[in-house]
């Protein structure tokens, strides 16, 4: 694979663990709401867009207040209660440093809102890693490229000299739409089969490949 000049990652599904978490803190936001308590499938669809936008597709209300409610509720759980652990998956810290080691230039397009992101940092002591990033509070929802376009327009890069890796198609999307480069992975929470339709240039199947395709 070509040497691009920006590696942008997602978070959550990618290269932290982290689904199992968020499926049961929406689950429980959905019951101290009493709201129909949605699937782990249904959940997992929504993750990687933006907590407000991604709750209204979950519940599919346009409520403004019940969503207000259901996105305090979850971050409720998710800080104070809900103790399901979010590693990262392994060999991700071993790819991080090799990739820096080698020079390359990391980011990371999230749905998580910048105090989520800089608390994964903090816990998993890989913020170093990376030159830039940019959150859900700071640009608009995937599978919009506005994350990616901020981000390589601060870097002076156009879409070709970077590469997108995500586990959804709301990553896939965001690149193929502005003509960037794209890798998915199969073991997040989107299935092969609808990361495909995105035209990726690889779909990887652990981080040991992710590793290897990046430094090929």
């Amino acid at each position: 694979m070509k040497q691009y000049e920006l590696i942008i990652f997602d978070w959550d599904g990618t290269l932290m663990d982290s689904a199992a978490k968020i499926v049961q803190c929406m689950q429980q936001a959905a019951r101290h709401c009493e709201v129909d308590v949605p699937s782990d499938e249904a959940v997992s669809h929504i993750i990687g867009i933006s907590l407000k936008p991604a709750i209204k597709q979950l519940f599919n209300t346009d409520d403004d207040q019940l969503a207000e409610r259901l996105v305090l509720a979850y971050k409720e759980v998710y800080l104070g209660v809900d103790t399901t652990p979010c590693p990262l998956f392994n060999g991700v810290e071993t790819m991080l440093s090799d990739l820096v080691a080698k020079q390359r230039t990391l980011a990371v397009a999230t749905g998580k809102a910048r105090r989520g992101l800089e608390r994964a940092w903090r816990q998993t002591g890989t913020g170093h890693y990376f030159t830039t990033s940019r959150c859900a509070d700071e640009a608009e929802s995937k599978p919009s490229p506005d994350m990616l376009l901020q981000l390589i327009e601060e870097r002076g890069l156009t879409p070709a000299q970077a590469l997108m890796i995500g586990d959804t198609t709301y990553d896939m999307q965001m690149a193929q739409s502005i003509g960037m480069d794209r890798v998915g992975v199969s073991y997040g929470v989107h299935a092969q089969v609808h990361l495909e339709k995105h035209k990726p240039k690889a779909i990887v199947h652990s981080i040991a490949e992710l590793h290897e395709v990046l430094t090929a």
